[in-house]
């Protein structure tokens, strides 16, 4: 008996043909995997490229905004600035390609991309030579025109005269005039004493044992905190990390950022300087230990300062650069498409 029960432990076959052995079908046309737009995307990791250098619980919004608006029109003013130079205001459109650092445009992105998200400002048009080039619109023309006569009307205002030595570009200090060696903050101190007192804060190091009030702790930071040290003075033969050094470090970043029509600088266009302001790598957390006076927006990597007191509630210059009017608007023309302009915005644009 034990032969049946050997014989019964085999599979039966599948002897009806229209219902073969599902062994023998291929799963190789399947989708196994999740396709790659339906996978969840990364984070980014964590780096000084991408982290804030100012904490999300501190952070001013209408502050970041700006460097946000600065990284869109990027293009737009790098291209404005670098076709403006070229003869008959021109460039080959596939050499244009080439210029992703003068241009603006992310590397590996094709410019025409750029381009077209400008239609009124920018265009492209195939020459009798039938090669493709880049150029400004009639629009464009008449904004660049408008600019320069802003420039010349400001002209008494700007710093002219410019010197070639061995083809660098050199300001030559020809007469000195001690009314202009006045700063921003001493011309406030005559208006305004209390607000002056409050721009910067030097806190002396104390024993809690002490027990000092809150008030008496106010007294003793303003003890330190003044006299303040004027930019214009000898800075630079104090000794580098004491406190009338900082102080001048301080001061004279002040005066820089109350010097630019827009109150703002990026951190790498201020360490140009950073042997004429005796800057050290401290810079960072110099500023940050002055929250009252300057906001620190962007990333660790690339951050920028603002003046606050340049600055309304409401993030707009209270003193508006005739410059900083021709970009907003400029700004709001690259904004629009051909249909816009068709609708009548270039003239409420005008108006505004």
């Amino acid at each position: 008996m034990a032969w049946r029960f050997f014989f019964l432990a085999k599979p039966l076959l599948n002897t009806n043909p229209k219902f073969p052995n599902p062994r023998s079908f291929s799963t190789s046309f399947l989708i196994t995997k999740i396709p790659k737009k339906h996978k969840p995307k990364r984070p980014k990791p964590d780096s000084p490229r991408t982290r804030p250098v100012t904490p999300e619980s501190n952070r001013i919004p209408h502050f970041e905004s700006l460097l946000d608006r600065d990284a869109t029109f990027r293009f737009l003013m790098k291209t404005k600035e670098h076709l403006s130079k070229q003869p008959e205001q021109v460039l080959l459109l596939d050499e244009a390609g080439k210029l992703h650092r003068e241009l603006g445009f992310p590397r590996g992105r094709k410019v025409a991309r750029s381009i077209s998200r400008h239609p009124l400002l920018f265009t492209t048009y195939r020459h009798s030579d039938n090669k493709m080039w880049l150029g400004f619109t009639d629009l464009m023309d008449q904004l660049l025109l408008e600019e320069k006569s802003i420039m010349e009307a400001m002209e008494e205002d700007r710093v002219t005269k410019v010197l070639e030595d061995d083809g660098k570009q050199v300001l030559e200090l020809i007469k000195w005039d001690p009314s202009l060696a006045v700063s921003a903050l001493e011309r406030e101190f005559l208006v305004n004493e209390d607000k002056v007192k409050k721009a910067f804060k030097f806190p002396v190091t104390y024993s809690k044992d002490l027990g000092l009030e809150e008030n008496d702790v106010k007294k003793l930071n303003l003890l330190n905190t003044l006299p303040l040290v004027s930019p214009y003075s000898d800075g630079w033969k104090l000794d580098l990390w004491s406190l009338e050094a900082e102080k001048y470090r301080v001061g004279i970043i002040h005066e820089f950022l109350s010097l630019t029509l827009e109150k703002r600088a990026l951190i790498h266009h201020i360490v140009e300087f950073k042997e004429e302001f005796s800057l050290t790598r401290q810079t960072y957390e110099m500023l940050k230990g002055q929250p009252r006076t300057f906001y620190l927006a962007g990333t660790e990597m690339n951050w920028a300062v603002f003046l606050k007191d340049g600055y309304d509630e409401n993030g707009n210059l209270i003193d508006k650069d005739p410059q900083v009017v021709f970009n907003e608007k400029l700004f709001k023309f690259a904004q629009m498409q051909g249909e816009d302009l068709s609708s009548g915005f270039e003239e409420k644009i005008s108006r505004d």
